[in-house]
């Protein structure tokens, strides 16, 4: 069995500590003694322990904000856009539940400009939301009277939410997840009319759609 490289070694370790102890009750030491590393090794790949906490916080907010650019670049349509940008938000526990778990515990102590790294970010792919459903509304696919921040925010909202109780042990798969969150905010969003084309059923939760 190939082992792990060092750097993600590390980073498990500091996800797991973090999580149950916090940021700053995790020593480096502490770290390298879970992560069977040196100190060494951890200071060839981390310039300190801020900058591990911002590894950690810009590995997921980098892949969601990808799959997200990708989506619009690949797909034509909002709500093409939209169904694919929620499913891959959500997906995105099954790699990163650890990791959103300590941004949201542990964001507070990034320095500045961490921070400031990470906001740009999240900035982006808040705007790209906004963009989507405004784009969805101008074009008829979604519901007028619905507010475009009010949407958006309540999108966040529930997809965010999920770190707090998913578990790989439990009944549905995040797969199913994702097509069950899909399911509901392409129901909410999407005009009468856009709810009977035919291009749009994909969208929707078929009886055996999901693996229970």
């Amino acid at each position: 069995m190939s082992v792990k490289p060092t750097k993600d070694r590390i980073i498990e370790a500091a996800l797991l500590l973090f999580e149950e102890q916090g940021f700053h009750a995790v020593t480096v030491d502490k770290i390298v003694k879970e992560s069977g590393t040196s100190k060494g090794g951890f200071y060839h790949n981390f310039r300190s322990k801020d900058e591990l906490l911002y590894t950690i916080h810009d590995s997921f907010i980098t892949y969601i904000l990808t799959k997200a650019e990708d989506a619009y670049t690949r797909y034509n349509t909002p709500a093409e856009r939209l169904y694919e940008t929620v499913k891959s938000f959500v997906m995105m526990f099954e790699l990163y539940r650890p990791h959103v778990t300590v941004f949201y515990q542990e964001s507070l102590y990034l320095s500045s400009d961490y921070f400031q790294t990470i906001k740009v970010k999240r900035d982006r792919y808040k705007k790209m939301m906004f963009r989507v459903v405004e784009e969805g509304i101008q074009q008829g696919e979604f519901r007028k009277e619905i507010p475009v921040p009010i949407t958006s925010m309540a999108i966040f909202g529930m997809t965010n939410w999920t770190y707090k109780w998913y578990k790989d042990t439990g009944k549905y798969s995040i797969n199913d997840i994702a097509l069950i969150y899909a399911d509901l905010v392409m129901h909410s969003v999407l005009t009468p009319e856009a709810l009977q084309k035919p291009e749009n059923q994909r969208f929707f939760l078929k009886p055996d759609s999901l693996n229970c």
